[in-house]
Parts: C-alpha cells; sequence; structure tokens
C-alpha cells in the first residue's frame, strides 16, 4: 500500500485516482501528523509526500520517520512545486528520500517511480527476511553444534573410561588365567603321577583289567585337561605386543612342518609348499599357525586315504579371499588345501570360535582353542583368514596378510 501526504485534499484525491487506476492501493493523509500516527499503524511500501505544508512540512516528516525503526526503510518520494531547487533538492535526499518529483506531476512518471521503488522495496523487504531466516538457521545450527560437540565430549569421555576399565578387567583377567591355569595344572601332574604310579606298581598283578582302564582313562583325562589349559594361556598371551621382520613364509612353513614329524611320519602325511615373496610377519607366531592348520589337516583326514596338504601363495591386489591375482599387489593370499572329510560351509563361524567343535572327542580329538588362536594371531598381522570346503571333499583355508606392516587392511 502507498501513502500519500498532502495539505490538500484536491491533491490526494486527484493522485489516489491516478494510482488506484493502475491497480494500486492507496492510503491518505492531511498533513505530517496524520501521516505519522498512521505509519504507527499501518505497513505501507511506499510514502509520496509533499514538501510544502503548513505545520509539519515533508522534510520533518522525513526525518521524523528515519528515527521510527518500523519506517526508516520505506521508501520516500518527494512533491514539490518549489522546482528544481538545488536547495531543497540536496535537502529532499539529506532527509531521507529516495527520489524528488516537482509539480504539476506527470502521471505517468509517477506511476514509474511508485512502480519502481515499490518493487525495491519488496526485493529489500525479502532479502531482510531471508538474511534474518539465515541468522536464525545459523544460530540453531551453531546451537546444535554444541550441543553435538558436547554430546561427543561426553560419550568420548565415557568411552575413555569404558576403554581403560576393559583394559584393567583384560589385565585382571590375564592374571586369573595364568594364576588358575598354574593352580589347574599343579593338581594335574599329581592325578597323572599317581595314576602311572597305579600302573607302573599294581598294575601287572593286583589291578583287573576294568581298573587298569580307569587309569589309562584318567592319565588320558588329565592330559586332555593340560593341552587345554596350555591352548587358554597360549590364546591369552596373544594380547601381549610382538615384533614383525621381514621373512621367508616357506621357511617357516618347513619349521612347523618339522615340529610335527611325528604326526607327519605317523599319518604318512605329504605336505608340499609352493614358493612365497618374503612378508612381514612374526616368524614365531606364523609358525604356530601353520602347525595348527596343517596339524587341523591330518587329524581331520580320511580312513585309510593318505593325507595331502599343499601350501600355496600368491600376490593380490585387495585385501579380500577372492581378490584377482596380481603380481604387483601388496597382499600375500596363502592357501592350505587338504583333501581331508572338510565341513559344511553354514558352520565356518563356529569353527574360528574358541572352545566350538565340529566333532565329538571320540571322533577327532582337540580343544576347540587352535583355529581361535590361529585367527586371533592372523588380525594381530591385520590380515584375515575364512576357508572353503564342503562335506567329504577336504578344505581349504585361505590367510591373506599385507606384505608389508604398515599397509593395513
Amino acid at each position: 500500500m502507498i501513502l500519500i501526504v498532502d495539505d490538500k485534499e484536491e491533491n490526494l484525491f486527484s493522485l489516489q485516482k491516478v494510482l488506484e487506476r493502475h491497480g494500486m492501493e492507496a492510503d491518505t493523509a492531511q498533513g505530517g501528523e496524520e501521516a505519522l500516527k498512521k505509519i504507527l499503524k499501518h505497513e505501507y511500501e511506499l510514502i509520496i509526500l509533499d514538501v510544502q505544508m503548513p505545520g509539519m512540512d515533508g522534510f520533518e516528516v522525513a526525518e521524523t520517520l528515519s528515527g521510527y525503526s518500523k519506517a526508516k526503510d520505506i521508501p520516500i518520494l518527494f512533491l514539490s512545486a518549489v522546482g528544481k531547487d538545488k536547495r531543497f533538492i540536496s535537502r529532499g535526499y539529506n532527509s531521507g528520500g529516495a527520489d524528488y518529483i516537482t509539480k504539476p506531476v506527470d502521471p505517468d512518471i509517477l506511476l514509474l517511480k511508485a512502480q519502481h521503488f515499490i518493487r525495491l522495496f519488496r526485493q529489500t523487504k525479502e532479502l531482510l527476511e531471508a538474511r534474518a531466516a539465515l541468522s536464525r538457521e545459523v544460530a540453531i545450527r551453531k546451537e546444535a553444534q554444541q550441543q553435538l560437540e558436547f554430546k561427543v565430549g561426553e560419550r568420548t569421555a565415557e568411552l575413555l573410561q569404558t576403554n581403560r576399565q576393559l583394559q584393567e578387567r583384560n589385565e585382571e583377567l590375564q592374571q586369573f588365567v595364568f594364576v588358575a591355569s598354574h593352580d589347574l595344572k599343579e593338581p594335574l601332574r599329581k592325578i597323572q603321577l599317581f595314576s602311572n604310579m597305579l600302573l607302573e606298581r599294581f598294575g601287572k598283578a593286583a589291578m583287573s583289567e576294568d581298573m587298569k582302564d580307569c587309569a589309562r582313562r584318567i592319565d588320558s583325562a588329565a592330559t586332555r585337561m593340560t593341552t587345554l589349559i596350555n591352548g587358554l594361556l597360549q590364546f591369552a598371551r596373544l594380547d601381549e605386543d610382538f615384533s614383525f621382520g621381514l621373512v621367508q613364509l616357506s621357511d617357516v612353513i618347513k619349521s612347523a612342518v618339522s615340529d610335527l614329524e611325528v604326526l607327519v611320519r605317523e599319518k604318512e602325511a605329504v605336505v608340499s609348499i609352493g614358493p612365497m615373496p618374503p612378508v612381514e610377519v612374526s616368524a614365531v607366531l606364523m609358525q604356530q599357525v601353520f602347525q595348527n592348520l596343517i596339524s587341523n589337516a591330518i587329524r581331520f583326514s580320511k580312513p585309510q586315504v593318505i593325507p595331502r596338504i599343499h601350501i600355496s601363495g600368491e600376490k593380490v591386489a585387495l585385501p579380500l579371499a577372492d581378490a584377482e591375482v596380481d603380481q604387483e599387489g601388496d597382499y600375500l593370499r596363502v592357501k592350505v588345501a587338504d583333501n581331508g572329510i572338510g565341513f559344511d560351509e553354514k558352520y565356518l563361524a563356529k569353527i574360528f570360535t574358541i572352545f566350538q567343535r565340529l566333532h565329538a572327542n571320540e571322533v577327532h580329538e582337540g580343544t576347540g582353542i587352535g583355529l581361535s588362536i590361529t585367527q586371533k594371531i592372523i588380525q594381530k598381522h591385520h590380515g584375515l583368514i575364512t576357508a572353503r570346503s564342503s562335506e567329504g571333499k577336504g578344505a581349504t583355508f585361505i590367510i591373506v596378510l599385507p606384505l608389508r606392516q604398515q599397509t593395513a587392511i
């Protein structure tokens, strides 16, 4: 809406009709005091203000409006019958006017200027509203960010506290494992000692076959328990730090086969080892990995079938079990394939879980710790281990390791 301010009623009427004929809504005020009152009550987009009015002239009205926060941005178009005297024009602009038109007024010029200033006012208003909305959005986001940072700080402190507690519990658990293992081993040694003494002293005459069998069962159970405790100790020790070195993995595998010489010879097993590039590992721990895998392959062999184990290595570009071979790759994939009884792959996750076994001890001896230790060692090397198998068709264990330990999976 446009406010027309003039002390003469005929001027107000004519200007209002000109504007309304061209679709512009116009209001009138007969004098400066009335104009100020209306401006405080209504919203206007343009003020057409006569300069020469009795009481409060147009310049005084404009200067007063510049102090109103509600009206200071409304454009003012001065009308003057004085002419083009520079003193009046200069004062008009200095008092806050947007433009200056002399009387008699050209209706076309008035309309063009009114449309122009209204358009500018609306654009300015939209920009101010957008800026205010943006400021509110920035404030909201800043507050949200501060809240998020506070929550993150709280959560970080909680995680650090939880991590410290876990470390303490882990240390306590390791101490418990070592102490409990020592305390368990001592009575087991005595059980084995006295069961052997019974067989040696009284086995020939005083003991029946049933009694001898019971003594042997006691000794066998104590031996299995000792093996289980040793495996548990090995698993606990893997949380300790260890160093890496560049080694020939084929030499490590040969050492593992050598340590299994008695089992290999007993089962007449055939172990073949393919060429492999040097890899940065802990030789001691990797030897334990291949001892576990090779001994498992022999123990889970088919009856009346010579166990055959083939170990091969190849470079790959990605840390994936099924990655394409790449001679320039940064990872080494090792496969340990056998011709044993195999297993159903739906149990793949189970075989790497500590104390989980797929076969009863009467069928295939074991503690259920070996593959858990193997997986933990491979993870310590920033690698992965999995297997491919089906029942009755052997199994292939797949290990992927970074050639250099600074390359993490």
